[in-house]
C-alpha cells in the first residue's frame, strides 16, 4: 500500500487479538488506563489502537472500547484527512505536517517521549470541527513487545482565547497608531484648543495597549519603559484625576495627602500609574460603602514610597499567594491580575519594591518604593 509518510503495514488480526489481550493482562496499563483524566490510547508499533480509556471513548462517541481496536487514532478521532489512503492515519499528503503523527513515528524511532501540537480537523456524528490537541507519545515494554501510550489534551479553547487575543491587540495596536499620527498632526496645527489634549491622552493609551499586551503574556522583555522624570505633583494630579468620578469610588472616600516630597523621581509614569491605580482600586473594593482609602507619599532611605491603605484585613490564609497570578479572593473569572501586575511592573520593569502589611488593629497597608536619584 502506498504511503505519503508512516509504514502502511498493519498487523493481522490474530496479532491484534494477542496484544489486546497482553496490554488488557498488564496491571501497570491497565491502572494508568483507569487513573488518567485526559484522553490515553495504547497504540502497538503499527500505530493500532490496542487499548483507550473512557475519556477516549467519550470524546469519539463510542461505547465499547472494542469498536475503536486496530484502527489508528487519526481513524478513531474522525480526522478529515485519514481517508485520503487506503491505508489511513499516518498514510496521507496531510500526515507529514500533523502533529500527532509526527510525535508517534519520531518516539517509535527515537525510543523516547515526543510531544507535539495536532491542529485537528474532525467529522464526527456528521459534523466537522477543528481542534488543537497536545500529542504525548510515550513509548512502554509489555511481554517484550514495545508499544505507545498516547496522551491528548484537548487545548482547544486555550488557543481561540490566544489567537483572538492576538487579533485584538494587533487590530487595537493598529487603530491606536492611527489615531496617535492623527492626533499629532492636529496638535501641530494649533488651531483647536483640545489638541494637545486629545493627543497626550492618545499617547497613554497607545502605552496602555502595550503594558495589558505585557499583562496577558507576562513577557516583561516586550516592553521597554519610557523613563522620564516626574515631580509628586505631577503624580498626585494624574491619580485624582483618574479616580475622579471612578465607579470604584461610589459611597466611598479617597484622603489624599496634603503634603508632598521635594524630589522629583525617574520613572515610566504609564508604568507608574498602573501600580498605584491597582493599589487603589484593591484598597477600595476591600473597603464598605461609608470607608475611606488613604494614599500617601513620602521619602525614606534614598526611596520615594508611595502607600495605599484601607481599613479591611487580609485572611491570613491568602497573604502568602497575594501576589500569585491569578489568585483572587473573589470568585468570578478573570479576577487575580490586580495584585499580580504591582509585583510584575513594579518590580520586574520599574525596579522598584512592592509589599505589604495587614493585620487587625491596623488594617491593610500596600506601598510601592523606587530608588530616587542620586
Amino acid at each position: 500500500m502506498e504511503t505519503h509518510f508512516a509504514p502502511a503495514e498493519r498487523v493481522t488480526e490474530s496479532q491484534l487479538t494477542r496484544e489486546v489481550r497482553w496490554i488488557s493482562g498488564s496491571p501497570v496499563v491497565t491502572g494508568i488506563l483507569q487513573n488518567v483524566g485526559e484522553m490515553l490510547a495504547v497504540l502497538d508499533e503499527h500505530r493500532q489502537i490496542v487499548a483507550l480509556n473512557e475519556s477516549f471513548m467519550k470524546m469519539i462517541g463510542m461505547e465499547s472500547p472494542a469498536e475503536a481496536l486496530g484502527l489508528r487514532p487519526g481513524d478513531a478521532l474522525g480526522c478529515v484527512h485519514s481517508d485520503g489512503e487506503p491505508a489511513g492515519c499516518g498514510t496521507t499528503e496531510f500526515c507529514a505536517s500533523c502533529g500527532a503523527a509526527v510525535a508517534i513515528v519520531s518516539s517509535l524511532g527515537l525510543d523516547r517521549p515526543v510531544e507535539r501540537l495536532c491542529a485537528l480537523r474532525t467529522r464526527l456524528n456528521g459534523e466537522e470541527e477543528d481542534m488543537v490537541l497536545m500529542v504525548r507519545s510515550q513509548p512502554i515494554v509489555v511481554q517484550g513487545m514495545r508499544f505507545l501510550l498516547l496522551f491528548l489534551r484537548d487545548v482547544t479553547r486555550q488557543h481561540r482565547y490566544a489567537a483572538l487575543e492576538r487579533t485584538f491587540f494587533h487590530d487595537v495596536s493598529n487603530m491606536v497608531g492611527m489615531l496617535l499620527g492623527a492626533s499629532e498632526l492636529l496638535a501641530s496645527d494649533g488651531s483647536c484648543s483640545s489638541a494637545d489634549t486629545v493627543y497626550h491622552a492618545t499617547q497613554r493609551l497607545a502605552r496602555e495597549v502595550s503594558i495589558q499586551k505585557l499583562l496577558s503574556s507576562s513577557l516583561s522583555g516586550e516592553y521597554e519603559p519610557v523613563w522620564r522624570t516626574c515631580t509628586p505633583d505631577e503624580i498626585l494630579l494624574e491619580l485624582r484625576g483618574f479616580f475622579s468620578g471612578h465607579s470604584a469610588t461610589s459611597g466611598k472616600g479617597i484622603i489624599y495627602p496634603d503634603k508632598l516630597p521635594s524630589s522629583r523621581v525617574t520613572t515610566d509614569p504609564s508604568l507608574l500609574m498602573r501600580v498605584l491605580d491597582n493599589m487603589v482600586i484593591n484598597a477600595l473594593e476591600a473597603t464598605d460603602p461609608g470607608g475611606e482609602v488613604r494614599v500617601g507619599m513620602r521619602e525614606e532611605g534614598g526611596r520615594m514610597i508611595f502607600s495605599v491603605w484601607n481599613s479591611a484585613v487580609i485572611p491570613m490564609k491568602y497573604r502568602k499567594r497575594i501576589f500569585q497570578r491569578n489568585f483572587s479572593t473573589k470568585e468570578e473569572p478573570g479576577r487575580g491580575i490586580g495584585t499580580y501586575s504591582m509585583k510584575l511592573l513594579g518590580e520586574e520593569l520599574l525596579g522598584g519594591r512592592v509589599d505589604f502589611v495587614s493585620s487587625d488593629d491596623r488594617g491593610t497597608l500596600f506601598e510601592f518604593s523606587i530608588p530616587l536619584p542620586d
